[in-house]
């Protein structure tokens, strides 16, 4: 099985990209997403296929498959040359149209009414608009799946067809609707450009991550004499393992790590925080940063996919193939929306023709319904809005790893937060450690921070920081108990236990016998403490750890209560210490002394109470992250921990969460609207056609602007406050 990721070109409307996706579909592809807004095709395939056979498929529908192994710079140009092939049509075709309008002035052009030379004015117009919608809707009807260019097909056929009969028979005077055929067309190749370019300005924030992945970099090399030489070579080339100069003012060609020197670095086009982060010796940059001041010497560690900026750009882009609800309820309305249409325009033809009694006005009336109709803007309503909204949430440090996530927000009533590294910075200091037996301090720390370089768990980032691991010690079996702590075996047969002790006090059931008889022994000092260290069936010593309140929590607490979103402290932490700091904080709920297991049971059941955010960074909280409504994780946490989330804070920064939440709702805010003006749009204009108040060319017109008047809306999402 193999993910694809796929440009298209050629897509139009929704049903375009549904025709796609059912086709996908039928040919076995799994978790197929397409946009139709950005073009990009999504899928992983099955067992033994033939992706050359699958992209033929594709064409055969009557859409262009980009290169499947093309580089960003080379997608983006082929979307620039899309849209210019519709500048250029509409171009091409208005010296015609505008020449052919001219008839419908006050003064009267006496040359301009032979049939025969409109006729003559109007067939490149009508050839260029019949190979281009002509043909894609004919496709789509013999996929059984009929697009928007199937209303222009039929009525700019209508126009030129009814025009055609009248001069052939001699009565052109009485038949004269060149120019209705050639204005529709022109007016849609003007619509479809400014309807592309409104889509591209959507897409501001991503072209800008896509647009910092093409830097040049100083590679470092070694001549025949082991001089050190410097080549500017273009960043594609790195390999891993490559060695690079970054200067002051540079940007970062690759995900790399420091070997030499310091720097201060913005990491703005990953997190969003203009201020310079202080990187040094064996520290990561992260490509696509910048560095603000200093030199570094640096090895490359990821290049192309891996890095840390692509992995964003297609968890976005990922996101934006997704179907949030709305987009769902605006794709079963736009998949019966033409063959409604069609009928529309027949009974609108019928009935005219009987009330008026005349065959042409008739035609007129049901040529403008089927021009005027726009499926368009209801396609175009959901995937413009989240596309902005997942735009600038990967441009300020949050991800959304679906647009379903990023709707859901509104529904958010209470928010659970884990304490340790989330409301905390998770930079933990060692507060007070002692040993049961003299002298051996040296051992006792060297065997902690040897135990603890097999967790990701913040208190033990914060011992191995501040403690050195001894090299002679070696273990050859390590278990991370989920909740309780880590055991291990040495190579001499002892058997360590380092352990959260108020956690194995909780749940001695989880304890072989002989630790449990150590551990209900235990009284003093030791009993208070946070870890102790267990060798075989002894105390070894134990540590109580401190850490640092987070500088935001209090002001997310407080953002929350004014957004009447209750919160709920959710940790694995002593009782004690769990209620002091959520006293602290403002928390109005708290639950202490929580196992993994627990956690998940309690964010089940508070779930199924209200719609429920969890805010975590552990192990630990993997499985509660996934059970909630919206799992939210940091970008440090773990690895499990982020896969389960659906919504990833970039540095771990918990003060993006107001941003994250307030970008969430004002996006499903901006749906509501662009949907009302869809729907209206067409209640309104539909009749207004069907009776005679709008031309078939007035129509054409305002078609086009109607998907330009909804793309504004979302791009006001760029701007707009959302906190």
């Amino acid at each position: 099985m193999e993910k694809i990721n796929w440009k298209v070109d050629g897509m139009d409307c929704t049903t375009c990209a549904l025709n796609i996706h059912k086709y996908l579909e039928k040919q076995g592809m799994k978790d197929v997403k397409v946009n139709f807004a950005t073009g990009d095709v999504i899928f992983t395939t099955a067992e033994n296929t033939d992706t050359q056979k699958i992209s033929k498929g594709i064409k055969d529908l009557g859409y262009t498959v980009a290169d499947a192994h093309a580089h960003h710079h080379h997608e983006h140009a082929n979307s620039k040359s899309f849209l210019k092939n519709n500048l250029q049509r509409f171009l091409f075709c208005l010296p015609f149209t505008l020449v052919l309008m001219l008839h419908m002035l006050p003064v009267h052009i006496h040359w301009l009414m032979n049939p025969w030379l409109q006729l003559a004015l109007a067939l490149p117009v009508f050839i260029t608009g019949m190979a281009y919608f002509g043909k894609s809707a004919w496709k789509s009807v013999i996929r059984k799946v009929p697009n928007m260019n199937v209303l222009v097909t039929i009525g700019s056929v209508a126009a030129f067809g009814y025009s055609l009969y009248g001069t052939l028979t001699g009565q052109g005077h009485d038949f004269m609707f060149y120019e209705t055929a050639a204005t529709i067309i022109t007016l849609i190749f003007l619509g479809n450009y400014l309807e592309e370019a409104t889509i591209a300005s959507t897409q501001k924030a991503l072209k800008e991550l896509e647009k910092s992945q093409e830097v040049k970099a100083n590679m470092i090399a070694f001549d025949d004499q082991h001089q050190e030489q410097i080549f500017v070579v273009d960043n594609s080339v790195l390999q891993v393992g490559d060695l690079v100069l970054i200067k002051t003012g540079e940007e970062v060609p690759m995900d790399c790590k420091i070997l030499w020197g310091e720097a201060q670095v913005n990491e703005a086009i990953i997190t969003g925080e203009s201020a310079p982060v202080y990187k040094k010796n064996k520290d990561f940059l992260i490509g696509g940063s910048l560095l603000a001041e200093g030199t570094v010497k640096a090895q490359v560690t990821a290049t192309g996919e891996n890095t840390i900026l692509a992995g964003i750009i297609n968890r976005v882009k990922e996101a934006q193939g997704e179907k949030s609800p709305a987009q769902q309820l605006a794709d079963k309305i736009s998949a019966v929306f033409i063959p409604v249409v069609l009928l529309i325009a027949v009974i609108t033809l019928g009935v005219n023709w009987y009330y008026l009694g005349s065959f042409t006005p008739a035609l007129l009336r049901a040529i403008a319904v089927l021009v005027i109709a726009c499926p368009c803007a209801m396609g175009l309503a959901t995937p413009a809005a989240i596309a902005v909204g997942l735009g600038r949430g990967a441009r300020n440090g949050v991800l959304y790893r679906n647009a379903t996530s990023l709707e859901l927000f509104k529904d958010i009533q209470q928010v659970v937060f884990d304490k340790t590294g989330t409301l905390t910075t998770a930079r933990l200091t060692i507060d007070k450690w002692g040993v049961t037996e003299a002298g051996t301090e040296e051992n006792f720390t060297k065997t902690v921070a040897a135990l603890e370089k097999y967790s990701n768990h913040p208190i033990a980032k914060s011992i191995t920081e501040q403690w050195t691991a001894g090299k002679d010690i070696r273990f050859n079996k390590v278990e991370d108990i989920k909740g309780l702590g880590l055991k291990a075996v040495d190579r001499e047969g002892n058997t360590y236990w380092l352990i959260g002790l108020h956690q194995a006090l909780k749940h001695l059931n989880l304890l072989p016998d002989t630790l449990i008889t150590t551990i209900n022994s235990i009284d003093g000092e030791i009993a208070k403490a946070d870890i102790v260290l267990v060798k075989n069936s002894t105390v070894a010593g134990w540590i109580n750890m401190k850490d640092e309140l987070h500088p935001a929590a209090i002001n997310v607490i407080n953002y929350l209560k004014q957004k009447n979103i209750k919160t709920i402290l959710l940790s694995g932490d002593k009782t004690e210490k769990t209620e002091k700091f959520a006293q602290l904080l403002g928390i109005e709920e708290v639950f202490a002394e929580q196992t993994p297991e627990m956690k998940l049971e309690k964010i089940a059941q508070l779930s199924a109470e209200k719609p429920t955010a969890m805010i975590g960074d552990g192990i630990n909280d993997a499985p509660a992250l996934a059970k909630a409504t919206i799992g939210i994780s940091m970008n440090d946490a773990s690895q499990i921990a982020m896969q389960s989330a659906q919504v990833v804070l970039m540095n771990g920064g918990v003060e993006k969460l107001p941003f994250a939440l307030g970008l969430g709702r004002h996006t499903y805010l901006t749906i509501k609207q662009n949907l009302f003006w869809a729907f209206l749009y067409n209640i309104v204009a539909i009749p207004f056609a069907a009776f005679g108040f709008l031309t078939p060319t007035f129509g054409a017109l305002i078609m086009g602007l109607s998907d330009v008047v909804l793309g504004i809306n979302s791009v006001r999402l760029f701007v707009k406050k959302v906190t």
